[in-house]
């Protein structure tokens, strides 16, 4: 579900935490792995922009930590809704 916010690929998770894309494969297919792998991969996720929920009663997931702004945009003064540059 993380990877799938991020819109990432195996090998794009694999990348950003220094990991294999096979180390990757495995831990979703349920397989064991180090702590060490499984932190890495985590604050892969966290640095990209997501935190973690625990479990409230819909289960836990993760969310972004701030809005993701197109490039192109910028909040305008004062205003509440984005104003969008060319």
């Amino acid at each position: 579900m993380a990877r799938a916010a991020l819109r990432w690929g195996v090998r794009d998770l694999a990348k950003n935490a220094g990991v294999t894309a096979t180390t990757v494969s495995r831990i979703e297919a349920g397989k064991p792995a180090f702590s060490g792998t499984l932190k890495a991969i985590r604050a892969a996720f966290e640095a990209a922009g997501l935190q973690f929920i625990d479990q409230n009663g819909g289960g836990p997931g993760v969310r972004f930590l701030r809005p993701k702004l197109p490039k192109h945009a910028h909040l305008g003064s004062g205003n509440s809704r984005l104003d969008h540059t060319s």
